[in-house]
């Protein structure tokens, strides 16, 4: 069925029209073409021809203009029927279609039988308070219903029967803090691969930004179907090309080299007697001589600018680090962990339990140049310095750098 004339009304027009990018006669060329692009194949030709009337209007396209605009129209017409070339999947591994990859779950331990249950919620993340006010979450197993407005189950025998009723501050308190801890954190809802069908933990997807990935902001695919996708896209890439791109990594590799002074003076012995020899996150018992094991890792994220000292130092196992990477404490670690972690550590419990990430002011980036730039012979100086100036630039750091240095990266 045609769209309807409606779907560009005038006001949404002018609104665009009057955008930074469509100041000139070009752009605006350009924005009319992409929208007659739009319409133009699924518009009979009066519905054609009131659109294009309206575009000129809003758009304040000239005589000529028009004349090119209507040549774009015999263009069109010409691919109106062309064949579509199909999509073809090289990898050989295909997406299920009954998967929606917005969905999110949550997972659930039944109070009664202690079995693990997985509940679809939809699209949206819930509130700690909507998920108390609103959930009833029935155990697949035993039939239990996990709500407010039930008693907590008589197999809680070490209880006093008193505090099982769903009338006592005692069961209340619970059911508060049972869905606080399942809602609290998008960390905390899980997704379905739409590759292989499993259900998992949203730490077991990678990172992707976009509407089409939803609010989880997750790829479609876990990561042990991604990397068998990637072993097919990328059988040749080296090392090298697999390290993680983008600015926020080169960043990192900025950092890294403030940090090499800081961290010699972190005694490792000792740092195993403050963390009990346990990974902090897991507990899991660590052997300090199995060095692939275990990591110092930077509570607060070297991405943020905080260089690796023995404040800002915790003990993780190897697949905690993984999870954690370069994420802010909060974002990681339950409240009650990041005291802990500020016990032990020294560290700003204020500054670590933020909600958001806070940079740190007290740094030398000049510095971090000089290291940054004190190259072996084989190092791609040209590469490096563009480098240095993205990490500058994009992280706003340029009030920082030395008349020298600006000159030396031509940031003057």
């Amino acid at each position: 069925m045609p769209t309807k004339i409606h779907i560009y009304p005038f006001f949404v027009l002018k609104k665009l029209a009057q955008c930074s990018y469509l100041q000139n006669r070009t752009s605006r060329m350009r924005f009319g073409v992409s929208l007659l692009i739009l319409t133009s194949i699924s518009e009979p030709k009066p519905h054609r021809i009131l659109i294009i009337i309206q575009i000129f209007r809003v758009l304040r396209v000239s005589v000529i203009s028009k004349v090119k605009l209507s040549r774009y129209f015999l263009f069109l017409q010409k691919i109106k029927n062309m064949s579509r070339r199909k999509t073809i999947n090289v990898t050989g591994i295909s997406q299920l279609a009954d998967v929606d990859q917005k969905d999110i779950w949550l997972m659930f331990v039944c109070v009664q039988c202690r079995q693990i249950n997985l509940f679809k919620v939809g699209q949206k993340l819930l509130t700690p308070e909507e998920a108390y006010n609103y959930l009833s979450l029935e155990c697949k197993y035993c039939g239990y219903v996990h709500s407010k407005y039930s008693d907590l189950p008589l197999s809680l025998e070490n209880w006093q029967s008193e505090f099982l009723k769903k009338s006592s501050i005692n069961c209340e308190r619970f059911w508060k803090a049972f869905f606080r801890e399942a809602t609290s954190k998008p960390e905390n809802y899980w997704k379905q691969c739409k590759t292989c069908g499993r259900i998992l933990p949203s730490e077991q997807f990678a990172k992707h930004t976009g509407k089409t990935f939803g609010v989880l902001e997750k790829q479609l695919e876990c990561k042990s179907c991604k990397a068998a996708i990637n072993a097919k896209l990328n059988p040749k890439r080296t090392p090298e090309q697999l390290r993680e791109g983008g600015a926020n990594r080169r960043l990192g590799d900025l950092l890294a080299v403030l940090d090499e002074d800081e961290e010699s003076r972190i005694d490792i012995q000792d740092l195993f007697n403050r963390f009990g020899s346990r990974c902090f996150k897991t507990k899991k018992l660590l052997d300090i001589n199995n060095r692939s094991s275990w990591h110092v890792d930077h509570i607060l994220p070297a991405k943020y600018f905080y260089p690796l000292t023995i404040q800002n130092a915790a003990l993780l196992s190897s697949e905690a680090n993984e999870q954690k990477k370069a994420k802010w404490p909060s974002e990681f670690y339950s409240e009650q962990e990041l005291v802990e972690l500020s016990k032990i550590t020294g560290a700003d419990l204020g500054l670590i339990s933020s909600k958001k990430p806070v940079y740190n002011t007290n740094i030398d980036v000049n510095a971090a140049i000089d290291k940054f730039l004190n190259i072996r012979n084989n190092t791609n100086l040209p590469h490096r310095v563009e480098e240095l100036r993205t990490i500058i630039t994009k992280n706003h750091l340029i009030d920082y750098v030395s008349d020298v240095n600006k000159k030396i990266l031509g940031l003057v």
